[in-house]
């Protein structure tokens, strides 16, 4: 799954690529590892506002929800059965682009993990590109401060990724650019389920 992505591309590169300018540029800060499990605020395109770059963050809470440990379980979403789970399933027309440069699989090497290969995953079509994304808006009953955040969506591996991740044969939907705002717009999300996807650029790290 779709743990660990990087972002350290210059954010007039950034706002270049999408046409779009951060709304808080000065919380912008490149980084060559964004590990999910610290549910960072990250760079994000909302379908409401599609010419800004907002700070969301990693790790979809439900509106419904009692308090935020859900989180950990929720970084990444199977696009299969995204309408199904109730985590997700209210969030399924809020849709957003989680902006990245690049992201890491680890290959099993063995058939229990204990030895692995990092991998660093880019975009064959352009330096920086985007995630299919979702999110939701969540209000923390302690401080009944708003925070909103999101999952990555996740689809059946191609054939590099199935070499790749080659334990659980999964991978994060890459969008092509040119369906940047077919996802925003509400495309059907079956539209961007394997065997939709981008060409990958893999290297051994």
């Amino acid at each position: 799954m779709c743990y660990r992505t990087k972002l350290n591309s210059r954010i007039e590169d950034i706002e270049k690529t999408f046409e779009a300018s951060f709304t808080e540029p000065e919380l912008y800060v490149p980084q060559e590892e964004i590990n999910g499990f610290d549910f960072s605020g990250t760079p994000v395109i909302a379908d409401h506002s599609p010419g800004e770059i907002l700070f969301l963050h990693w790790g979809l809470i439900p509106f419904w929800a009692k308090n935020d440990h859900i989180k950990k379980s929720t970084l990444n979403a199977k696009i299969e059965t995204l309408t199904e789970k109730p985590a997700f399933r209210d969030a399924v027309n809020n849709r957003c682009l989680v902006i990245a440069d690049g992201y890491y699989e680890w290959q099993w090497l063995d058939e229990k993990g204990k030895r692995k290969q990092k991998f660093l995953i880019t975009s064959a079509e352009s330096d920086i590109f985007a995630f299919a994304g979702i999110y939701s808006t969540w209000k923390d009953p302690q401080s009944g401060e708003p925070l909103t955040s999101y999952s990555i969506l996740t689809t059946e591996a191609n054939e590099l990724m199935s070499r790749i991740h080659n334990n659980k044969k999964r991978m994060p939907v890459m969008l092509k650019s040119s369906d940047h705002r077919g996802w925003l717009e509400g495309r059907s999300i079956e539209d961007f389920a394997f065997p939709y996807e981008a060409k990958l650029k893999a290297i051994e790290i």
